[in-house]
């Protein structure tokens, strides 16, 4: 057999189990989120609603015996449950007679800019998409008006929130088309509405590696322009739209990363803290750096409000990683967040149905395992939104 024959015979295969998986995944995706195959976002009881809120379950409990706001569902047990458009809509009724702006409607107010960070690594495994998912829902359920972008052609993102690249983006619909060299649409025509208020998605898929070859040739030919600025002008477009934009960045430091730190306002860097890791994430800083002297040096201001490193897949009882969380803390101080991701069966053993943690409903766990994890991640998210909220002098 010649070599040739082997390479079909190779390709024939890899197609193959390409378009079995996909059909799999699609036949899961429509027992899991029937009859339409779309995800819904679950209801919350009046506990996770008050604390989401800022106000004790007594208070809420009196909103709805007042008839005030939106009429939650009553169970048999006469326990409410609150959709999260009862709780947008209770945040809105509470902001009208609020103290002081902002208490329950924390976004941008006027001469705030438009916070866009990107979430970024480039060794696989690094919890980068776990965190940017949780980060955007987070904010979207306190009350901010939230853009989240996939911009890894991987679309783990994507998949986490109802959409499959292999049937649902059939025609393009990433972001790809609003930053292309040529005919880029409106960026708003890729932005879609999900399940959860407040948040919306520009999916991803294999098309945005399209930009990685492009830009190359459209450099060669003199008309790529400030290549790197055309992630930051599509975002103008939506600027008034949005308070917060989370990019899921790729896993490697190619043009679309690049674009995504020349638009980024913040930085955040996931690091799980194991010595092959670290190594890993040293040449990652080093590129990036260098990368980012080239595009300073081509007129971008590569200034940010912030940069700080995540850890992730924390396990606090495991002893080297424990040395090297000290190692890091010692060497890059409070760029460090305060508060570890942890790692947890719990955020796993959700990904497994395509959801977050927030959008499984707690008795799927033991309750210690659940309340671990969502402690865990609502400290890493609550940290970052401080660090928002300071950015815009509050």
């Amino acid at each position: 057999m010649s070599r040739a024959d082997t390479q079909e015979d190779l390709n024939a295969v890899i197609r193959q189990h390409s378009e079995l998986l996909a059909a799999q995944l699609h036949s899961q995706r429509e027992s899991l989120f029937p009859p339409d195959a779309s995800k819904s976002m679950r209801k919350f009881t009046s506990g996770e609603a008050a604390a989401l809120l800022g106000v004790n379950d007594s208070y809420l409990r009196k909103l709805h015996l007042d008839g005030k706001g939106p009429s939650p569902e009553v169970s048999s047990g006469n326990r409410r449950h609150y959709s999260a458009e009862d709780i947008h809509n209770l945040r809105v009724l509470l902001e009208k007679t609020a103290r002081k702006p902002g208490d329950y409607l924390p976004g941008r107010r006027a001469g705030d800019h438009l916070q866009i960070i990107g979430v970024m690594n480039f060794k696989g495994g690094s919890g980068k998409t776990t965190s940017s998912a949780h980060l955007a829902q987070r904010l979207a359920l306190k009350g901010y008006r939230v853009l989240a972008i996939d911009l890894d052609p991987q679309a783990s993102l994507t998949a986490l929130h109802g959409v499959q690249p292999e049937f649902d983006l059939l025609d393009g619909g990433t972001l790809y088309d609003a930053i292309r060299y040529e005919d880029p649409v409106p960026i708003a025509e890729v932005i879609r509405k999900t399940y959860i208020p407040n948040l919306d998605l520009i999916p991803g898929n294999l098309e945005l590696m399209e930009f990685e070859h492009e830009t190359p040739r459209a450099l060669s030919r003199g008309n790529a322009g400030l290549f790197f600025f055309r992630v930051k002008e599509a975002l103008a477009q939506v600027d008034e739209q949005y308070d917060v934009v989370v990019i899921d960045c790729p896993p490697q430091l190619g043009f679309l990363t690049m674009s995504a730190l020349s638009a980024a306002t913040g930085v955040l860097v996931t690091i799980h803290p194991e010595m092959l890791d670290v190594m890993s994430m040293s040449q990652f800083l080093r590129m990036t750096a260098d990368l980012m002297d080239v595009i300073a040096d081509s007129g971008a201001d590569m200034s940010h409000d912030w940069m700080r490193y995540l850890l992730t897949r924390y396990e606090p009882t495991d002893a080297p990683q424990n040395r090297i969380v000290a190692f890091l803390r010692t060497m890059y101080g409070d760029k460090v967040l305060n508060a570890p991701m942890l790692k947890s069966t719990a955020i796993s053993d959700a990904g497994l149905t395509k959801q977050t943690l927030y959008e499984v409903e707690r008795s799927a766990f033991t309750r210690t395992t659940y309340d671990r994890a969502i402690e865990s991640l609502n400290a890493v998210n609550d940290e970052i939104t401080q660090l928002i909220q300071k950015t815009w002098g509050r």
